[in-house]
């Protein structure tokens, strides 16, 4: 059944809720636990570290630069998509990979627990990327494996399932992090996270390698790719097959998805993931500094910001599971970008109400600030709600686009649409705020995201092209 398809709302809800009871299902919980325990050691939290090491913001934001390392993830997902791991292929394609990034994770925050900001800045950088590389190698390993474990009218539960697990683990990486570093320190903080790493590793050994059926049709295209360099390139067999190999796992991709799209939806679908997490991306990375500066302490960030705001988007990210399943793909994308957009300005009237606060506070750093514990509360509630419902829609559409044959690939290659553009722009952000303060930067980053807007009011417009998924 599509997820599209109208049906009744009694019987959409009851389907919908049962969907959480599928194992598969159950199981994305904690490898959603797993993508998400890295990120934000490697971002959010990382930012509040280094400006309690004496960074200033502006490096701060290169930092976020690290989170590239996600961006890129396309560019080795071929070989993710493709390559078996000697020794550790016996586990299957999928799980095989995950293994092996979960425990590059893990040796990543040990070196990061083990290193100090503030006595080598660009050494430290580089442990930050050594460990987003494999915690994006692991995504793409990750989500190759949700796409395939169930059949399309699932993608809608399993996206939420992996939203709640990956939510939880910014609580844990979040809120837990900072209390265990306002308590013990970074170093002990960052050793805890690293021994949260062997949830996924446990999951990555229990569970099942999906059984994804590669269509005729994709596997006859690829035939005929290496019949005809068999029959008209006259290099050695190993680099005709070493062509073959390449073409088929990175050009490939590329053709599937325009055949069975075309190039005149093909090419706004493509828009619309670009531009869809422009405004949330472009916030996300300013927030923990922002909540600082305005004199919140550690401990009321982790609990508001990390804890509380959190649970919010677990709410909101269930709520996008039904809403799929009911409304379909579209309608609820549309309801979390509008939210989202209302939730930037909401920050923005904040950072207007602590404007005066901040610059004093800059001019005399020992001007002690005490900022009512409200104002946080209500732009975070806002903001995650509307990032749960937000995202898990999002995951849900890209899921549906891609086609088990090149489920890595495709997938990663959405990944690097939509956040390399959101990233290297954040990455700005904190010229913007000492050039022109946190009201105007707010407001820039709900403004940045509105082309996505048209584009999924176009969406609505289309009728939805075939699946490619098989489960």
């Amino acid at each position: 059944m599509s997820i599209d398809k109208a049906v009744s709302p009694r019987r959409s809800w009851r389907e919908a809720l049962a969907a959480y009871s599928h194992p598969r299902v159950i199981a994305m919980l904690f490898l959603g636990f797993s993508a998400g325990l890295p990120f934000p050691l490697v971002l959010t939290t990382l930012s509040a570290r280094l400006r309690q090491a004496g960074i200033d913001r502006t490096t701060i934001g290169y930092f976020s630069l690290v989170g590239l390392a996600y961006s890129l993830k396309y560019f080795w997902s071929p070989i993710v998509d493709r390559l078996q791991l000697p020794g550790l292929h016996r586990l299957g394609r999928r799980r095989s990979w995950m293994l092996f990034a979960q425990c590059g994770i893990a040796a990543g925050l040990v070196l990061m627990a083990l290193g100090n900001p503030a006595h080598n800045a660009a050494h430290f950088a580089w442990m930050a990327v050594f460990t987003a590389f494999f915690a994006a190698t692991q995504d793409i390993a990750l989500d190759a494996y949700r796409i395939e474990a169930v059949s399309l009218e699932w993608q809608g539960a399993i996206a939420a399932t992996y939203q709640t697990g990956y939510q939880l683990a910014l609580i844990c990486a979040g809120a837990g992090a900072l209390l265990a570093a306002a308590g013990y320190g970074w170093t002990t903080a960052y050793l805890l996270m690293s021994v949260c790493v062997m949830v996924g590793i446990i999951t990555t050994m229990l569970i099942a390698e999906p059984d994804a059926k590669i269509d005729r049709a994709t596997m006859t295209q690829e035939a005929r790719v290496i019949a005809f360099l068999e029959r008209n390139a006259h290099w050695p067999a190993p680099l005709r097959h070493t062509m073959a190999w390449l073409i088929g796992a990175v050009v490939c991709p590329f053709v599937d998805f325009f055949s069975r799209n075309g190039l005149r939806a093909g090419l706004p679908i493509l828009a619309l993931i670009v531009t869809y997490r422009l405004n949330y991306t472009t916030m996300g990375v300013a927030a923990n500094t922002f909540y600082l500066d305005i004199g919140y302490s550690l401990k009321q960030i982790a609990v508001i910001a990390k804890g509380y705001g959190i649970l919010l988007t677990l709410g909101g990210g269930l709520a996008a599971g039904l809403m799929v399943k009911r409304y379909g793909i579209p309608r609820t994308l549309l309801a979390g970008f509008v939210m989202l957009t209302i939730a930037n300005l909401v920050y923005a009237l904040v950072a207007q109400h602590f404007a005066a606060e901040i610059a004093a506070h800059q001019a005399d750093p020992k001007l002690l600030l005490n900022p009512d514990i409200a104002w946080l509360a209500a732009a975070i509630s806002f903001d995650n709600i509307a990032n749960g419902i937000a995202g898990t829609a999002f995951i849900a559409y890209m899921s549906s686009l891609t086609n088990t044959a090149y489920t890595a690939t495709q997938y990663a290659l959405f990944g690097t649409l939509w956040s390399l553009p959101a990233k290297s722009i954040a990455s700005q952000w904190g010229k913007i705020v000492d050039t022109f303060g946190y009201p105007d930067f707010f407001i820039y980053t709900a403004v940045i995201g509105l082309p996505s807007l048209l584009l999924i009011l176009w969406l609505l417009r289309q009728k939805p092209a075939k699946p490619a998924l098989s489960g």
